[in-house]
């Protein structure tokens, strides 16, 4: 009995040794695999270092650009009426025709018309006959007076009848050529080169010169058109600048969810006040629309390119994070550590962005790993998610090669 106590109690004293020396011998090390634990290690400078991906801050030039949502509006829109009241004759355009200025749309009847052109021919003729009877009756009462044989206010009347008969004849002229013209609207022409819309009216109705109704059909012009937007009133500015600089300002307009390519247009207008119950200013653009892309109507998201900042810092837009100082980035420095850097934002555009303060070109910031980062703490570079990597000045380049020059 005595045995078997004495041996479990060397059992025991072998089992706690064995322990202590495990615990002693695996206390602070990191598992490789276990990431947390290495992530910890990695903050307090211990262990492997952090993962990171990083891109080289460059100099560049960087535009400013402008955001909007626009409407697309048609500079001329015509609503096609009879200036004569007649019958509807014949239809020489179809719903959705696209016409050139001049082209024949409508031809009304004309014969009532072409019945008094001759009417008015026929009295020109007659006080042509008219005139010429007075012209010989004032040269034989002249004679007549001459030779003491007629009295001056023959002459007189005479004289007053020919001239008369003289402006009878261009009254009718004058009257033929109104008729002439009352004839040429009995051919309705496209007055500008558009797009017909639906049809009004059909052959075989009556028109009106004085019709209020829609009209026999709308022309729009599709080309070109121009987009009207607003900004806000501290972009003016910005516009007047650009305005000022004698240079196109290039404007884009994208159809939302139509998948097409974005209209290229410039800026062409800038309204004279500020709409005060709003408080933003309107702009127009002009686009060319040569491939029909636009619509009069339309909404459209609007991008001006107003101004370019020359010769600014830019990084990722995803290397910038905000904190309770402002925005800042993880530097990765040439000793192969992190470095904490409060920037300032000048302009953001999209996965770019214009730093104003805090880093200069060619220095290296952390673009993925942010979160497990401090002052001071190990990186290395890794390759981008989707197997490229992060830069392309990264590409086998580690992180101590890519630092500030």
């Amino acid at each position: 009995m005595q045995r078997k106590t004495l041996f479990s109690i060397a059992l025991l004293a072998t089992v706690a040794v064995a322990t202590g020396a495990w615990f002693t011998t695996s206390r602070g090390a990191v598992d490789p695999g276990d990431g947390a634990r290495a992530a910890r290690a990695g903050r307090s400078g211990e262990g492997a270092a952090v993962a990171v991906v990083t891109a080289q801050a460059e100099r560049a030039n960087m535009p400013v650009r402008k955001r909007a949502i626009g409407f697309v509006e048609t500079p001329a829109s015509v609503v096609v009426k009879s200036r004569l009241d007649s019958q509807l004759m014949e239809q020489h355009v179809v719903d959705g025709q696209f016409v050139k200025a001049g082209d024949l749309l409508f031809t009304l009847d004309d014969r009532d018309l072409k019945a008094q052109i001759e009417k008015d021919e026929a009295a020109i003729a007659r006080d042509q006959a008219v005139h010429k009877r007075t012209e010989a009756d004032l040269a034989r009462y002249q004679q007549l007076l001459v030779k003491n044989a007629g009295t001056q206010q023959s002459v007189d009347q005479a004289t007053a009848d020919e001239r008369s008969a003289a402006a009878t004849i261009l009254a009718d002229k004058a009257t033929l050529d109104a008729d002439k013209l009352k004839l040429g609207y009995t051919r309705i022409l496209a007055p500008i080169d558009g797009r017909a819309g639906a049809v009004q009216v059909t052959p075989g109705n009556l028109v009106g010169a004085n019709s209020t109704g829609l009209g026999l059909v709308t022309l729009t012009q599709m080309k070109p058109l121009r987009v009207t937007f607003t900004l806000p009133e501290r972009d003016l500015p910005v516009l007047q600048r650009a305005l000022g600089s004698g240079r196109a300002i290039p404007v884009t307009a994208s159809v939302p969810d139509s998948g097409k390519p974005p209209a290229q247009g410039t800026l062409n207008f800038v309204d004279s006040t500020v709409d005060m119950t709003s408080g933003t200013i309107t702009a127009k653009a002009s686009f060319s629309n040569d491939d029909l892309a636009l619509w009069p109507g339309q909404y459209v998201d609007v991008e001006i390119a107003a101004d370019t900042l020359m010769g600014t810092t830019v990084v990722p837009t995803v290397a910038v994070q905000t904190g309770q100082k402002g925005a800042y980035v993880y530097v990765a420095k040439a000793d192969q550590t992190a470095e904490l850097r409060q920037i300032k934002v000048a302009l953001s555009d999209g996965d770019r962005t214009a730093l104003s303060e805090g880093l200069d070109p060619g220095e290296r910031v952390v673009t993925d790993g942010q979160m497990r980062l401090k002052t001071g703490v190990r990186i290395r570079e890794r390759a981008a998610k989707d197997g490229a990597p992060a830069d392309p000045a990264s590409q086998g380049t580690p992180v101590a090669q890519g630092a500030k020059s």
